[in-house]
């Protein structure tokens, strides 16, 4: 139940980010490393991907659809995170206004438990809120 309930509000955080992404993708291009080619390309498929991966980690019919789901927003995740990191350093050196340190520090520590939560709605894990059995703690059969 849990999961699921996470799994929603997930799905609704990146279909929202992918609709932002495609409707006014300005905020994006601005903090993407300037090292990233086709920047208005890379914004637009990001969007594409996060809806994509929403509409995969709310489809009820296959598991192993959610999990691939699960696994590229958690990849996503990963590749997106140099822009965060970029739109930190940005503020830090004073090159754009926009929110303060109480928004990037958050942000910061909250990406790798997006990344984690990710393959936890997909369930492609269950570390480290598997049930303990008996076996799994070396005393045979099952609780």
């Amino acid at each position: 139940m849990t999961r699921n309930i996470f799994r929603v509000l997930l799905a609704l955080f990146y279909g929202f980010a992918g609709y932002r992404h495609l409707v006014d993708p300005a905020p994006f291009l601005s903090i993407t490393p300037d090292w990233v080619p086709a920047k208005a390309f890379v914004v637009a498929f990001t969007g594409w991907a996060e809806l994509a991966g929403a509409a995969g980690l709310l489809q009820p019919w296959s598991k192993r659809l959610r999990r691939a789901a699960g696994i590229g927003l958690a990849l996503y995740a990963l590749c997106v995170w140099p822009a965060n990191v970029n739109h930190m350093m940005m503020y830090l050196d004073g090159t754009i206004d926009g929110p303060s340190m109480a928004y990037h520090g958050p942000r910061m520590v909250a990406q790798p438990l997006i990344i984690w939560l990710a393959l936890w709605v997909g369930e492609a894990t269950d570390w480290p809120l598997r049930r303990k059995t008996r076996a799994a703690a070396g005393m045979g059969g099952s609780v």
